[in-house]
């Protein structure tokens, strides 16, 4: 899966960035690789589903969509 993200420069040093196309999805990091890598924790956070949360019967299926 590739994402489109926006790096800022923050006001107080480092850098934060958003992903647009997950809504409130945002991290910030002092270098560009601690942002990268607080990225990846991000974007897994917003994109995780919790199923014990969901109502599911024993008709439905639930699969995984790897892009």
């Amino acid at each position: 899966m590739k994402l489109k993200i926006i790096v800022h420069p923050a006001e107080d040093g480092g850098f934060w960035a958003e992903v647009p196309a997950i809504q409130g999805c945002a991290t910030q990091g002092e270098t560009m690789e601690e942002l990268l890598a607080n990225l990846h924790d991000a974007v897994d956070a917003c994109l995780s589903v919790d199923l014990e949360t969901i109502d599911i019967s024993e008709n439905d299926k639930v699969l995984e969509l790897v892009l």
